[in-house]
């Protein structure tokens, strides 16, 4: 029997981005969001949410762009001190021993050290009460070349991306590997004449 938790924001996974935004004088800024993912495909569609309050959100309105670089397993305390310290007063990329890198395509900038990471214009925003969600066009994705399989397609293990966990409150990492997409459920499937 299951039990009702009430109204609340409890969805599994929930992937850790590291936000990259340069404020209004140019300084870079990252902030860890878990409210976020794909949103559309054709065009290609991000969407990450952020508290109005939160410096990256007036950042994301006035450079029309940001970042969503993927930190590893291994990056769970930079990761968290992302979140928890405001780029108001604290430069992050400098406390965290992390580089930022100034993106050819948007007007904001990456982690560096992450293996993987979404440039994005913005496409559109919508004030949804406590956040703004800010759905961004993926002009690029770049990752690291030994992240990449012999086809250039990117590995998950290799990545080793952060989650976070919303109901325990933590940090953590993908798991097994379960079967193939589009591929796994086909024993369900019952062919028809039709």
């Amino acid at each position: 029997m299951k039990r009702s938790l009430g109204s609340q924001t409890i969805i599994y996974p929930l992937p850790a981005f590291l936000v990259g935004t340069y404020d209004t004088e140019g300084k870079a800024n990252i902030m860890t969001a878990a409210w976020g993912g794909v949103c559309c495909s054709e065009p290609p569609l991000v969407a990450v949410s952020v508290r109005k309050e939160r410096w990256t959100c007036e950042a994301i309105v006035k450079r029309g762009a940001f970042t969503l670089s993927i930190p590893s397993a291994d990056m769970a305390a930079q990761t968290d001190f992302a979140g928890i310290a405001s780029g108001r007063n604290t430069d992050k990329f400098k406390e965290l021993g992390l580089t930022p890198v100034k993106s050819a395509l948007v007007d904001a900038p990456y982690v560096g050290e992450c293996r993987l990471v979404l440039e994005l214009t913005l496409h559109t925003s919508l004030d949804l009460g406590s956040h703004v969600q800010f759905i961004g066009k993926v002009e690029d994705v770049k990752a690291d070349e030994d992240c990449l399989d012999d086809k250039g397609k990117p590995v998950r293990k290799k990545i080793d991306p952060l989650l976070y966990d919303i109901g325990a409150r933590e940090y953590c990492r993908a798991g097994q590997t379960m079967g193939k997409a589009f591929a796994g459920g086909k024993i369900y499937w019952k062919k028809t004449d039709e």
